[in-house]
């Protein structure tokens, strides 16, 4: 299975996805924004794909996506959030990277996470 990185600054929303990734069998590490998530993969490396929301104070998860993408241009991403409209479209699309709009379902996070891992092969 994969080591993934989730980044999302809702308690509840990030450890409900950390939840659902490991039951299928996934190696999760979990951060609650920008700052947080570029120390997490300081220590540990880059992960294989990540997880992110769009909204966050301070670094948003497009803004994050772009500093990862820095050591890694291929890194495979899935944006989870609500905001879908105007800029965001446009910044999102740039990323190249799949979208799921929250509320999601356990199959969609899943089937989108396949489809993310996929398109980087």
């Amino acid at each position: 299975m994969a080591r993934l990185l989730v980044v999302d600054d809702e308690q509840d929303v990030r450890d409900l996805i950390v939840k659902r990734l490991r039951a299928d069998g996934h190696d999760v590490l979990a951060a609650e924004n920008g700052v947080t998530a570029l120390a997490a993969v300081a220590r540990h490396g880059l992960p294989d794909a990540v997880i992110l929301d769009v909204d966050m104070p301070g670094m948003d998860g497009i803004e994050l996506l772009q500093r990862l993408r820095r050591h890694r241009p291929d890194l495979p991403a899935m944006f989870l959030t609500v905001l879908w409209g105007g800029d965001v479209v446009v910044r999102v699309a740039e990323t190249g990277a799949l979208y799921v709009r929250k509320p999601f379902t356990a199959e969609s996070l899943r089937s989108g996470l396949e489809r993310t891992m996929r398109s980087s092969t």
